[in-house]
């Protein structure tokens, strides 16, 4: 075991040593061959050295299917050198032979977290100004004694070709024929945060501060640097390339300095949302309409949907109308729109997301996350709290004392299972967007319902001589022990499917600070909802038994017709069913959404409650007249 952990050791190194050969070969070439001339003989000799060991190692490298590609780039790289090829098409040579290889044999080539910059200043100091200079530029007093002299990192040219994974493979190994040794016993974290701290030098403060701007403004610049791997591996001259000269200066000045700003949630914003949706107006007008509405709905999964906690808690409405016009958009590739019409539409949906990109990017003050925080758990929790009182206040009229605690226990079951889903989730497994909106949504169709099953039976009750004839038989059938699961099961539905979505809420919140608001909300939305609790309880405790059946019957079945409407919204939203949009209001409040299957499935439940309501009426009527 040990002679295998040592040749892959070896084997990985090597990896390492080759890439470094290679990206010195497309950052130093320009300074020994111009047009066509060598400038610098002894810098030529070195490119040809660099050019054979990396052909000789390569050649080493344990057998891969990939190895003899690797090799025919390498001799076409060799070529090119000695033919005295021009800068860009060496580089492009070596840059390309070294993703291939990093792809043929991969190697770690990012930081497992964002390094911590600032402690590097200090450790640079101790360990390089010496050579490199207090502001590195290469004038230290033990570099001038060097030769050849240290690498100035002010050197904007060198900068603009040089990627931080190179930074850190100098720092980590050392540059062979130099003065420059490996520091191989500093912690892997402290040498990525040195070669990002070293990657600051090329750049003023006025171009790190333009940065920022530019970073949380430019979608392009976004969409290239996606992940630290993509930051550590990027030159500013590639994304240059992409994005043009000043914002990839501008953005790479910055994120020397915050590599932090690539793995924040908000960093990419709807970045992902506008990139599917891009790809899916193209498919459409390809002809690929299948395709089209796939991409569609990953633009929601995917690009929207883990913002939705975060910005749900500054601007439900704002969320609202975005969650509307991304159905119409899919409403609109079903019904085979015009390419205006769906450009239209994106033009909407976009603006939309600025919108939310200027709101989430100011910064969140204690007032607005304890209003979050309270709004939330207000907002979840009512609906929750009317089932859960109405069982509870329904059981204290029939004098059943004995049927509380299954009621108690399924709401106290959802709250501890709601912790369960939140530990889970925080540590364990993400919870993708079409999970969340499939969960809730067959939850909320089963309470549905179970709760207009519960709704005609109250309603039964609340005729003339029924209730009467209820207490005669004592409720040992009606309420019999399997009816106490059943209080027991809705009791923990009707919670769980609010508290599932109230953490992640609290989640996305937490995030953005202020921690004493955001607990301060919780608290008093609690608060009010115990309130809210112990007036619905008394008020039904001195309500005639008959209203009391009448009212209860009223709000259950209301409920049964919310609960239809956000249960065919969220399957929609999942991807489960179509959605044909029409304009319309969006009252959240009432489950309704400006879908035509959405608001279908409430008429028919509606349908089906008044139904239920005449018939009762009618068999109780029949009953008074014998």
């Amino acid at each position: 075991m040990l002679s295998l952990a040592a040749a892959a050791h070896a084997g990985e190194a090597d990896v390492r040593r080759i890439w470094q050969l290679l990206d010195y070969l497309a950052v130093d070439y320009p300074g020994a061959v111009k047009d066509g001339a060598v400038i610098n003989a002894s810098e030529f000799e070195e490119m040809r050295e660099f050019a054979r060991t990396g052909q000789a190692k390569l050649a080493a490298l344990e057998p891969h299917a990939e190895q003899a590609a690797l090799l025919a780039q390498a001799q076409a790289l060799s070529d090119a050198i000695e033919a005295k090829k021009p800068a860009a098409q060496v580089a492009t040579l070596a840059k390309a032979l070294a993703n291939h290889l990093l792809a043929a044999y991969p190697v770690p080539s990012s930081p497992a977290s964002a390094p911590l910059v600032a402690r590097a200043a200090a450790l640079y100091q101790a360990q390089c100004a010496a050579c490199h200079g207090t502001s590195g530029a290469g004038d230290g007093p033990a570099g001038l004694q060097l030769e050849p002299r240290p690498v100035a990192f002010t050197d904007q040219d060198r900068a603009r070709e040089r990627s931080t994974f190179a930074l850190y493979q100098a720092i980590s190994q050392g540059i062979e024929g130099t003065a420059m040794p490996g520091f191989g016993t500093i912690s892997e974290s402290d040498r990525w945060a040195l070669a990002f701290f070293v990657g600051q030098f090329a750049h003023g403060a006025a171009e790190v501060k333009a940065g920022e701007k530019v970073w949380r403004e430019n979608a392009a610049v976004r969409a290239q640097l996606t992940s630290l791997d993509a930051l550590s591996r990027t030159t500013q001259s590639e994304l240059a390339a992409q994005v043009g000269e000043a914002p990839a200066a501008a953005a790479m000045a910055y994120l020397h300095s915050h590599p932090e700003a690539v793995v924040q949630k908000l960093g990419m914003g709807f970045d992902v949302a506008r990139q599917k949706l891009a790809q899916s107006v193209q498919a459409y007008e390809k002809g690929e309409a299948a395709r089209a509405t796939d991409l569609a709905l990953s633009a929601y999964l995917d690009g929207v949907e883990p913002i939705e906690p975060t910005l749900a808690t500054r601007d439900a409405a704002l969320m609202g109308r975005i969650e509307t016009a991304m159905g119409h958009y899919r409403s609109l590739l079903s019904g085979k729109a015009s390419m205006p019409e769906l450009q239209a539409q994106l033009d909407t949906i976009d603006g939309l997301f600025h919108e939310a990109d200027t709101l989430l990017g100011s910064s969140a003050d204690a007032t607005a996350a304890f209003l979050g925080s309270f709004t939330i758990l207000v907002r979840e929790g009512l609906e929750a709290l009317l089932v859960v009182v109405a069982m509870l206040a329904f059981l204290r009229k029939a004098e059943r004392g004995d049927m509380l605690r299954y009621v108690h226990a399924g709401w106290v079951g959802a709250l501890a299972m709601g912790a369960v889903t939140w530990a889970i989730a925080t540590y364990f497994v993400s919870i993708s967007g079409a999970s969340r909106e499939v969960t809730e949504g067959l939850s909320s169709l089963f309470a549905a319902v179970v709760l207009l099953s519960v709704g005609m039976w109250m309603h039964q009750k609340s005729m003339a001589g029924a209730w009467q004839q209820y207490l005669h038989d004592k409720l040992s059938t009606a309420l019999s022990r399997r009816s106490a699961w059943f209080m027991f099961g809705l009791s923990f539905i009707a919670v769980y499917r609010e508290v599932f979505e109230t953490i992640l809420f609290y989640a996305a919140l937490w995030e953005q600070g202020n921690h004493d608001a955001v607990l301060g909300g919780l608290v008093s939305g609690a608060v009010v909802l115990a309130i809210i609790a112990l007036a619905l309880l008394r008020f039904s405790a001195r309500l005639p038994i008959g209203k009391f059946f009448t009212w209860s019957s009223a709000l259950v079945a209301l409920l049964a017709v919310v609960l239809t409407g956000k249960g065919i919204a969220a399957l929609q939203e999942a991807g489960w069913l179509g959605a044909a949009s029409f304009s319309g209001p969006r009252i959240d409040l009432l489950g309704i959404y400006p879908s035509l299957q959405g608001v279908f499935a409430q008429l028919l439940m509606a349908a089906l409650v008044i139904s239920g309501f005449w018939w009762n009426a009618r068999v109780a009527a029949r009953k008074a007249r014998v």
